[in-house]
């Protein structure tokens, strides 16, 4: 496991060239194994949920095209976990809050936090999107976000796939996609090149650190099991805000 560092100066080189870098091994499995239970006893109502926090179900769930073997097959991700003690130690882990101030500074606050839960048996693909499209706050090189896997991720149970480079652009048109089954709010890049795309594998514990310009999606899980990852974006205190389109904030979170 990496120590409690801010990103050094050649992950920094790649973040700005490629716009996203990965950590490898930055969170020990106690940690992961501590916040995946906090999650499977929130989903299963053997917690208590804190006010603000959302349990998403997935869209073929919800439209009765599959029915759940279990809550947690129904699950699409929960969203603002800032009200709850043990997920929210996932922001203000500082081996995830230094590198994310080596980025945006140190005044930051948190602005989406989520745990995204992909469920095996349902088309829980999400298209190639830029996070920026979805934030009223700019710039975007003081916004940032970090997705570290809590199980393996591969191509076979839908990792995410990036496209390096695509952060220098703005944000471009997005449009949900013409698919049979779309999770609300999975807008996507229009005419994008899905040929260059790179699928960053990850092992449980890995980390990514990616800007919120860069073009990122992820596909099907095509497996027997799940896939979970503890996701959160931060931006500086110091950003302006703007009206972001769709945005649905939960209340923004300063980090000492």
């Amino acid at each position: 496991m990496q120590g409690c560092d801010v990103l050094s100066p050649q992950e920094l080189d790649q973040y700005w060239e490629q716009g996203f870098v990965v950590c490898r091994g930055l969170i020990d499995g106690e940690s992961l194994e501590r916040w995946d239970r906090r999650f499977r006893d929130l989903v299963e109502g053997r917690v208590e949920a804190p006010r603000g926090m959302r349990f998403v179900r997935d869209v073929m769930i919800a439209k009765g095209a599959v029915e759940p073997a279990s809550p947690l097959h129904a699950i699409n991700k929960i969203l603002a976990f800032e009200g709850d003690p043990v997920l929210f130690e996932y922001a203000k882990d500082p081996r995830v809050l230094e590198r994310v101030r080596s980025v945006i500074g140190r005044d930051v606050m948190t602005i989406v936090t989520n745990v995204i839960h992909k469920p095996p048996f349902v088309d829980a693909r999400h298209p190639l999107h830029q996070d920026q499209y979805y934030f009223p706050l700019e710039p975007a090189d003081r916004i940032i976000g970090t997705w570290a896997a809590v199980e393996r991720a591969t191509r076979e149970n839908g990792c995410l796939s990036v496209i390096p480079g695509t952060h220098r652009q703005p944000v471009v048109k997005h449009s949900l996609p013409d698919w049979e089954y779309v999770n609300a709010h999975f807008y996507g890049i229009e005419d994008v090149d899905l040929d260059a795309r790179v699928h960053v594998e990850l092992e449980p514990g890995d980390c990514v650190f990616f800007h919120p310009c860069l073009f990122h999606g992820s596909g099907r899980n095509r497996t027997s099991g799940f896939r979970r990852a503890m996701v959160a974006h931060f931006a500086s205190a110091h950003c302006a805000h703007t009206s972001g389109p769709e945005f649905r904030a939960r209340g923004f979170r300063r980090l000492d």
